[in-house]
């Protein structure tokens, strides 16, 4: 086996678990490996780290698999490493048939993703090293996990920097293109083929439980109340009425009214239905998944409570304030001059929460900046339409977009729309998305809940 032989002068990374060799830290190499073989790394004085799969065509030259002397990667150590991947979302994400089985680095195993769709896998193959190995990794997932289908979905850009090309297809035993999975009690149908990615984002699915405390308390602000009724049979029952003491008969007249945008399969409407929202708009600029959104919102049987928008979010959102700002010039016509001939921009309407899920706007260290640029624009005029004491769900899935910074370009955001913003929560990726501590490179999502005041 080869050997790599680190620079004395590095930082001990990978003395700390991170589980990458860059090329920039090596010294040496005694040997000639094979791209995607296995190499022995070390210290510069000879002392043995760690074993990882070697290509010389990237800046990250050695992914780490192991800590002990390893030949090669076998179906039987694939096996053993899967039953751990296995036992973990067992215990942690009980009850669940549908979940993130492999997450690369973070199960020890880089280079590869695995996602478990009732008795479907989704497998994305990342990497040359595992690449070389997807026999015995294959022989592994049928032996562990007895699927009735295997879909490769490796369509990826990222194994071009691998040298490697974009695969899709079929890899074993049979696979619908649709997938109908349940998540927090909702149904929701899965596109394994077309759908981004591998069809579905697991890594939200706590967060999309946590906005349940958000969707109902409202019935108030519409002047409904709640009153003693007394019954034939002598009892009194609690009932809505409204400001003409009449009934309401609507069964989600506390409900939040609320904006999704980027929805992609409609996931937080889905949520927000199920936790009591009275009406939602669910917005995406692709038809294909407004129409994944649709289905799965027939489904669950919401239908009635959701309206369904094809558009660009920061369109829609920019035309909706622009609509509120020409209503409240119009409502001051009593007091100076307004045109009231100009159309209205939009009609400006506004929402309980407004729920924000974009996708990764900085897939570089050089796209930070208009990265800032692209998330304290969709805040901005986010926050701007939620009712006064209303709520605003936002997240980043940007791992160059820090924590710090993207709270910094929310704050920035509050200040120049004259909000101010109390934090609720702040949330990462749920459970079947660990993270090595030290590894930065998983800490990718955060998710955020600010209830949005005006400030006078």
């Amino acid at each position: 086996m080869a050997a790599i032989y680190l620079q004395k002068k590095r930082k001990k990374r990978l003395e700390e678990g991170h589980p990458w060799v860059y090329r920039t830290e090596i010294e040496r190499i005694e040997g000639e490996p094979v791209p995607g073989s296995l190499v022995a790394v070390h210290r510069h004085d000879g002392a043995y780290l760690a074993t990882g799969y070697y290509n010389e065509a990237s800046q990250l030259t050695v992914r780490i698999v192991s800590y002990e002397p390893r030949e090669a990667l076998t179906q039987e150590w694939f096996a053993e490493k899967l039953q751990t991947c296995r036992q973990l979302r067992e215990r942690f994400v009980p009850n669940a048939r549908s979940y993130r089985l492999v997450y690369g680095e973070a199960d020890f195993l880089p280079g590869l993703i695995v996602d478990k769709f009732e008795d479907i896998l989704v497998v994305q193959v990342l990497t040359l090293g595992m690449e070389v190995a997807r026999e015995a990794l294959l022989s592994a997932l049928i032996e562990v996990m007895q699927p009735a289908g295997i879909y490769e979905r490796s369509d990826v850009s990222v194994r071009e920097l691998e040298g490697l090309e974009r695969r899709k297809g079929l890899l074993y035993g049979e696979c619908p293109n649709h997938v109908t999975i349940r998540e927090n009690g909702l149904l929701v149908e899965v596109d394994i083929v077309d759908g981004q990615k591998t069809g579905y984002f697991f890594d939200q699915r706590e967060n999309r439980a946590a906005i349940a405390p958000l969707m109902l308390g409202w019935g108030g602000r519409s002047g409904i109340r709640t009153v003693d009724q007394l019954m034939d049979d002598g009892t009194t029952k609690r009932i809505p009425v409204n400001k003409s003491g009449q009934e309401v008969t609507f069964p989600y007249w506390d409900g939040a009214t609320v904006l999704e945008c980027f929805s992609h399969t409609g996931s937080f409407t889905l949520h927000a239905c199920q936790y009591g929202a009275k009406k939602v708009t669910c917005l995406d600029i692709s038809e294909h998944a407004v129409e994944s959104a649709r289905r799965n919102v027939e489904l669950n049987g919401f239908a009635e409570r959701v309206e369904f928008v094809v558009a660009d979010a920061f369109d829609y959102l920019r035309a909706q304030v622009r609509g509120q700002e020409q209503r409240e010039t119009r409502g001051q016509a009593d007091r100076r001059k307004v045109d009231t001939s100009i159309p209205m921009a939009a009609k400006g309407r506004t929402w309980d929460v407004v729920i924000l899920d974009p996708p990764a706007f900085a897939k570089s260290r050089s796209a930070v900046e208009g990265a800032c640029r692209g998330y304290k624009d969709i805040n901005l005029h986010g926050m701007k339409l939620v009712n006064e004491g209303g709520y605003l769900v936002t997240a980043s899935c940007s791992y160059h977009m820090k924590p710090d910074l993207f709270l910094q370009t929310i704050r920035e955001a509050a200040e120049d729309a004259g909000k101010t913003l109390r934090l609720i929560e702040f949330r990462a990726a749920g459970k079947d998305h660990p993270r090595i501590l030290g590894v930065d490179e998983g800490h990718y999502l955060k998710f955020a809940i600010f209830e949005v005041r005006t400030r006078r």
